[in-house]
């Protein structure tokens, strides 16, 4: 299992092939889902995991047809898991420990409630192309008890632009020679501009705090 996520992190998808087969479909289901699903794993690449699917989608390795509805499907069951996780059972998951340490960054969760109040409920849609936020989002909107037929809607629309416009991007530009060869620095830059609006956040509330 370690293995297997050593070479997610490094989007080997030539490893996954190779020991995965036909079963990568599972592989990649499972990566989107635990990362919109399990609060405890909100830093697998989902970003540059989609767009580098698209690549090998564009190769012919993976069949883009049933590669975006089953990514689509993984992406709001994970939301929707998470939403439920808040709702029934709220803070109280943000206490568990291992040998006395806690799980989850509570931090995480307050990033999150942050970007809740700046952008309403359209940061269901946005916090889907920013890490770690897409990953507590719904978790907060099930502890905050928002609506669920409005949380269902905002999430749909904000998967369905998170997996295609990342996969198809993929699968458009991965035709490029260059992109086709440079894969990595590819998906550096994706996760360093995906990464970005954290950053900002964490700058503006460090010179913040001088400031005050």
């Amino acid at each position: 299992m370690i293995e297997l996520f050593q070479h997610l992190f490094h989007l080997d998808f030539k490893w996954l092939f190779a020991n995965y087969e036909a079963s990568i479909y599972t592989v990649l289901f499972l990566v989107i889902f635990i990362e919109t699903g399990v609060l405890i794993m909100p830093f697998l690449p989902g970003d540059s995991l989609l767009f580098t699917a698209g690549i090998f989608a564009a190769k012919g390795d993976l069949e883009i047809a049933f590669l975006l509805p089953l990514l689509m499907f993984a992406a709001v069951l994970g939301d929707n898991c998470n939403y439920w996780i808040g709702r029934k059972i709220g803070v109280k998951v943000l206490d568990i420990k291992i040998k006395g340490k806690k799980i989850i960054n509570y931090k995480y969760l307050e990033q999150t409630e942050a970007f809740f109040e700046k952008n309403g409920t359209k940061a269901i849609i946005m916090a889907r192309f920013v890490p770690i936020v897409r990953t507590f989002t719904p978790f907060a909107a099930g502890v905050g008890k928002m609506e669920y037929k409005k949380f269902f809607l905002f999430d749909v629309f904000g998967g369905f632009l998170w997996i295609f416009s990342l996969t198809i991007a993929g699968y458009l530009l991965g035709e490029i020679e260059w992109i086709a060869n440079n894969i990595e620095k590819v998906c550096l830059g994706i996760i360093f501009f995906s990464a970005l609006p954290i950053i900002i956040e964490v700058l503006k509330s460090k010179f913040g705090k001088k400031n005050a």
